[in-house]
């Protein structure tokens, strides 16, 4: 029975809203981690089927009158937010089409299997017809959901990081690609070997590791699971968050490194505050903030000079002889600097710039400005520019990533916001920690993921993106502490 209270009503609605958007979330994580290959076609149906429901409650005219109904200068900071989201959310799905909405998640499950085969066959011309088609529907959802004077890319933008546009991510993006390139250049000079593993890494060995490391950051296994895919990912929040990982026999770090990262984006989900579930103001803020835990996690911490020491031990546990006789060659090797094909696989010195090449594509996409048939050639055109080396393969390239056959347009600029936010609180963090280090040697990171908690995890979605970081480090985001900290990490690996 639905409440008289407009602002309880409107809560108990949101809460159902959101048990079946996680059922659906299950759908797509159930389709990547275990689905047998002949599901692909039942599972678009589930999948649109699922759209077609959470669009109409999500534009069900009974919000609006609920909305407002409520005088939100009676309610708390949590309350505010709530009534917030939820009128945004509602605004944005009464200008989708629910026809448009069911036919896009459709497509979208669809092209994900296309996508994978072609990806494993190397044929892009296997996957551009149903590329077309989810680009066509994007367009029409972003011409839809774009507001005046407010462009279609920038409306996919604002449904991943609140508040950013295009144009303000392209002026951080192109003060960043100075400093990158002019690191990366001088890294280039410098001739320093570094330090490669060697071996055979078991499959079993490298599952089990990543076991213990989920474990060592804080992830809680009752509320989760480890599982294989081609794509690794995150799913789910609170008692329910599934990491994935992926395994490559003759290169640990690619397993090792996507748990650690994967296991960022967890312990968000499993920080959040316990009294707002199935508030909208309990939800994570932005993907541009659940980055910055996952690339934190991953390279301030777990790729650290105090991290390697406590990893060392354990890779010698798990695969005794691999190449490398200490902590510290165990740490330059984990922070080798060259250029490679695979986003994932990527140092921290050229991560940004496969993003950027990302960013800049799919804008034109949207646009219009390229064209789908041309979309390979821009991309091995942009890459050999930004690289310096020809892409061999489009699995290496073009068809590397898995986001464009999910409709996920306006959400690779995240990352480097990601990134730009993580190094601005792994600054504040490290002010505010005098003994982080110590603790990280240790594989003590009670200290630091309890920081996070206070100043990421619990806030939720209170406060906007950008007043999550700027609470938490006293300043709004910019990308100088990303250019500083990088520019001291590889100076000094380097000597330049």
């Amino acid at each position: 029975m639905t409440s008289n209270d407009p602002y309880v009503a409107l809560l108990e609605h949101s809460k159902e809203t959101e048990a079946l958007g996680q059922v659906a979330g299950l759908l797509s994580w159930d389709q990547e981690a275990v689905m047998p290959h002949k599901g692909a076609d039942a599972r678009s149906e589930q999948a649109g089927a699922m759209s077609s429901v959470i669009h109409a409650r999500r534009s069900d005219p009974r919000m609006a009158e609920w909305l407002d109904a409520i005088d939100a200068s009676t309610l708390d900071a949590a309350g505010r937010a709530n009534v917030r989201l939820l009128r945004q959310n509602h605004e944005r799905a009464i200008r989708v089409p629910g026809a448009l909405a069911t036919e896009l998640a459709k497509t979208t499950a669809r092209a994900h299997q296309i996508w994978a085969e072609a990806r494993e066959a190397n044929d892009v011309a296997a996957f551009l017809p149903t590329l077309k088609k989810v680009i066509e529907l994007t367009r029409e959802q972003a011409s839809c959901l774009s507001e005046e004077a407010q462009s279609p890319y920038d409306a996919l933008i604002d449904l991943y990081e609140p508040g950013a546009t295009a144009q303000s991510i392209g002026e951080i993006f192109g003060r960043l690609r100075t400093g990158l390139v002019d690191l990366r250049g001088r890294i280039a000079e410098s001739n320093v070997e570094i330090p490669r593993l060697g071996g055979h890494f078991p499959k079993a060995a490298q599952m089990a590791l990543t076991e213990e490391l989920a474990a060592t950051y804080g992830y809680d296994r009752d509320a989760g699971r480890v599982d294989l895919v081609v794509h690794p990912f995150c799913s789910g929040t609170r008692n329910d968050v599934r990491i994935t990982t992926r395994v490559d026999e003759n290169d640990p770090f690619n397993c090792l490194f996507s748990t650690i990262h994967e296991t960022g984006h967890a312990l968000y989900e499993q920080g959040l505050d316990p009294d707002l579930v199935w508030q909208p103001a309990g939800w994570s803020v932005s993907m541009g903030v659940h980055e910055s835990q996952s690339r934190l996690c991953e390279n301030q911490i777990g790729r650290s000079a105090a991290f390697a020491e406590f990893l060392f031990p354990r890779m010698q546990a798990h695969f005794s002889d691999f190449g490398l006789a200490s902590a510290q060659a165990l740490y330059r090797a984990a922070n080798h600097v060259r250029s490679g094909y695979i986003r994932t696989e990527a140092d921290e010195v050229h991560y940004n710039l496969h993003i950027m090449l990302r960013f800049e594509l799919e804008r034109a996409l949207i646009s219009g400005d390229l064209a789908v048939d041309d979309l390979e050639a821009a991309w091995n055109d942009q890459f050999a520019a930004d690289f310096g080396c020809e892409v061999d393969v489009p699995a290496n390239g073009v068809l590397q990533d898995v986001h464009w056959s999910a409709g996920l347009f306006g959400y690779f600029p995240t990352y480097s916001l990601g990134n730009i936010y993580a190094a601005e609180l792994f600054a504040a963090m490290r002010s505010a920690l005098p003994d982080l280090d110590t603790g990280i040697a240790r594989g003590d990171l009670a200290d630091a993921v309890g920081w996070l908690r206070t100043h990421v995890h619990r806030p939720g979605s209170i406060h906007t993106p950008t007043e999550v970081i700027a609470k938490a480090c006293d300043h709004a985001p910019t990308e100088q502490p990303l250019l500083a900290y990088l520019n001291a990490k590889f100076g000094d690996l380097y000597g330049v």
